[in-house]
């Protein structure tokens, strides 16, 4: 196992189940593993989550340079980190213009910004870590890998559910064979409705042209399992259709107005920014995602209130200019006849309790949640 995938995989519980193909090789010694200094280009919600692996395990990881335009993001990386001053950077192409100081790149900018940097610090031979999804087109991610191939970089995409213990545990049992040949697999990702509305309706998933489709910004993480569950077999055909429903001007409530600090029906609305934002921060919370609401990095009552007056999160989510799906079905076959299907699904009140049934021929259905 590389030194890069051994520090950015997850924690995992031990499996009951020892398939014969499971390509797992022992935990090394402590003091056998290289610490990997490493530079975080995007240091938003993603990009500090993973950052927080140098605070946790400090032999593995150190964080030694960071890339983000607001300043008060790159303050607080430096004082985190202990980052040297020259190694901070508003923009990532002055990161990717200078001699190479670290062993590998952590890129968490938004998704229409993932091929540009993958390829200039690919080519200054930097480890890759890429968060989902790789990119947006498969041209840009046919170029990426290419790259990365050229100048001998390892490149790791942001799949991380894969390591799930759940995941895995799926993954034992099915190569197990204790419930046989794999027929079908039924997915469900709920994405949760007031989630959805904070990401995908006011936020920054909210737009096609500006990110990508919600399946893939959201759900690329669930057609991975899929096919890592499945093994080898390859998908041979796709079907999938999806429908904004909902969150458009036509469904807005009478007498509601364009943001929800001033509206008269918030109370009754589900999907009140007071709810979802003000109520967490009153509660003493400022984590996501009342974090992303307080963008300049001040974190009381006052800053967010006017932040949900006059930014994009204080939106009625029925006059915002989202266009992205929220609800969608793909339905896959594979090699050999195995099918699969796969829902995302916004109107849920679970958020990304994800619920898994495999079937198989030897008639004992898997049911995970």
């Amino acid at each position: 196992m590389s030194f890069f995938s051994r520090v950015f995989r997850s924690s995992r519980k031990k499996s009951d189940y020892k398939p014969p193909s499971s390509s797992q090789q022992p935990e090394p010694p402590e003091e056998d593993i290289q610490c990997v200094n490493v530079l975080i280009v995007g240091a938003g919600s993603r990009g500090e989550c993973y950052s927080r692996y140098a605070v946790y395990f400090p032999k593995r990881m150190k964080v030694v340079g960071v890339a983000d335009p607001r300043s008060c993001t790159r303050d607080d990386f430096k004082k985190t980190h202990n980052i040297d001053d020259d190694k901070i950077f508003e923009d990532w192409r002055d990161a990717a213009a200078r001699e190479k100081f670290a062993d590998a790149v952590v890129i968490a900018t938004p998704d229409r910004v993932h091929k540009d940097p993958a390829v200039a610090f690919a080519r200054k031979q930097y480890h890759i870590f890429l968060e989902k999804p790789m990119a947006v087109t498969p041209e840009d991610c046919s170029e990426i890998v290419s790259v990365c191939k050229e100048n001998g970089v390892m490149l790791t995409v942001g799949h991380v559910m894969r390591y799930h213990p759940v995941s895995r545990e799926i993954k034992a049992l099915v190569e197990s064979g204790v419930i046989g040949d794999v027929v079908h697999i039924q997915h469900l990702e709920p994405v949760g409705d007031w989630h959805f509305a904070h990401s995908y309706v006011r936020g920054n998933w909210r737009k096609e042209e500006e990110s990508t489709f919600s399946l893939l910004a959201k759900s690329c993480h669930d057609i991975d399992l899929i096919c890592f569950w499945t093994g080898k077999k390859r998908c041979v055909k796709v079907s999938s259709f999806g429908t904004l429903s909902h969150f458009t001007k036509e469904n807005k409530p009478k007498g509601a107005s364009s943001r929800c600090m001033d509206c008269s029906v918030e109370e009754k609305c589900p999907f009140s920014a007071k709810k979802i934002y003000l109520k967490r921060a009153e509660q003493g919370s400022f984590m996501w995602p009342v974090s992303v609401v307080c963008s300049n990095g001040v974190y009381d009552i006052e800053s967010l209130t006017e932040a949900l007056k006059t930014g994009p999160y204080g939106r009625c989510v029925y006059e915002c200019d989202n266009d992205v799906v929220s609800n969608q079905v793909v339905n896959m076959e594979f090699e050999g006849g195995m099918t699969a299907a796969f829902t995302m699904m916004a109107f849920t009140h679970a958020l990304g309790v994800r619920t898994t049934t495999i079937y198989g021929s030897k008639c004992q259905p898997h049911c995970f949640v």
